[in-house]
């Protein structure tokens, strides 16, 4: 279960938000289960209510601090919080060092608890940008001695947790601290992580194709077959996490702009997430069949590019049944163009008449096939034969 809990400042003004895993206890906190709070953290870090503009702080562990999908996130949005070494730290942090200073230099923020100010830590303490002070370990006479040496040896921002009364706020202001967490300002809430779970041969089969540089063509095609793969990298590329200048609409936009070393990362990283999901296949199936038969009967009379948007339509339409949320709220998790937005909606516009008439293929109901058929200006020669394609074309990945 992942949780989320607010960072506000001394006026109150909310500054951040600490993603963690609210399950586990910290000693079962392990590489892996760092991998899908990253990935929380990137599909939710374009939701305003969830991060928008603020910093999204989340747990790590040495080992997923030195893992490449932290290449997918945008470093300017997210304060990795780094866990304290315990009684090894006197000859590990120095070992450490490397790793930590090269996250700094791509731009991400560091955060460390109170031990941070221990002489063992001496070689990290310049490079802590948020030092946690939790008060269920720390003494009332202890807080005003660590925010005198913090400020005196550190540029670090001091944030007070586990703050429970206002007599905690009023005596951490009255010596400087200025940042604040804990039960009296908000108490965790429970971040719905809808996670579509990609075919794993489908996700086997991207990486293949990425280790060995294939074509974009190639690449999109893999991605156009599993509407899981879709899914996510739709949501993750437009996301605040990823970064992105502008809106990405289609498959080929999101494969040259992301490139083929974060595409592996981001491959490898579906692969481990994988198994936390619980999307029927079935359904999933379904949906590819409906965009690329849409795609084709677009094609007709659109330009390869409305085409794409006509695919986008079919394999997102089945995305409140995939994620078990009205589709309102499932369209909440990625951007899409208003035309689209319409059609699942509402079944509006030229897309929206190419849904119902995919609908209607699959429910043989010959009343709303013959009306949409005669609004498009499509034979039925026409759309069967689009549909067998749609079929055979998306049969060729299990084969």
């Amino acid at each position: 279960m992942i949780a989320r809990q607010a960072i506000v400042n001394v006026d109150k003004d909310v500054i951040g938000y600490e993603l963690f895993n609210r399950s586990r206890a910290p000693a079962e906190h392990t590489a892996a289960t760092d991998v899908i709070l990253l990935f929380t953290a990137m599909t939710h870090a374009g939701r305003e209510d969830l991060v928008g503009t603020k910093l999204l702080f989340v747990n790590s562990t040495h080992e997923s601090l030195a893992g490449g999908h932290l290449e997918l996130l945008n470093p300017e949005k997210v304060v990795l919080e780094v866990e304290p070494l315990g009684h090894v730290a006197a000859t590990e942090a120095v070992a450490r060092l490397p790793i930590l200073r090269g996250l700094r230099e791509r731009g991400f923020k560091l955060s460390f608890n109170h031990t941070v100010l221990e002489s063992a830590y001496a070689t990290w303490l310049p490079l802590a940008d948020f030092i946690k002070l939790d008060l269920t370990v720390l003494r009332p006479e202890q807080l005003a001695v660590l925010v005198n040496y913090a400020a005196r040896h550190s540029k670090a921002q001091l944030i007070a947790t586990k703050v429970e009364t206002p007599q905690q706020f009023d005596l951490l202001k009255s010596i400087g601290v200025s940042l604040f967490q804990g039960y009296w300002f908000s108490r965790p809430a429970v971040v719905e992580t809808k996670l579509l779970a990609p075919n794993q041969a489908s996700i086997i089969q991207l990486i293949n194709l990425l280790r060995r540089q294939a074509s974009t063509d190639e690449i999109e095609e893999v991605l156009k077959k599993d509407a899981g793969l879709a899914f996510n990298l739709m949501r993750l590329i437009n996301s605040a996490g990823f970064g992105t200048a502008r809106e990405i609409t289609s498959f080929r936009q999101a494969v040259m702009i992301m490139g083929l070393k974060k595409l592996f990362r981001w491959a490898a990283l579906l692969l481990t997430a994988s198994k936390y999901g619980n999307t029927s296949a079935s359904i999933g199936h379904t949906a590819v069949i409906r965009g690329r038969l849409m795609e084709l009967l677009a094609l007709e009379f659109m330009s390869e590019e409305e085409a794409e948007q006509a695919f986008v339509v079919g394999i997102f339409s089945l995305l409140d049944a995939m994620l078990s949320i009205p589709m309102q709220d499932a369209l909440q998790l990625i951007n899409i163009p208003t035309a689209v937005r319409d059609a699942l909606l509402k079944h509006e516009g030229i897309f929206g008449e190419l849904l119902q008439l995919a609908e209607a293929c699959e429910s043989s109901d010959d009343l709303a096939f013959d009306h949409s058929a005669s609004v498009l200006q499509l034979t039925s020669q026409q759309i069967n034969w689009a549909h067998l394609q749609a079929l055979a074309w998306c049969d060729q990945i299990t084969q």
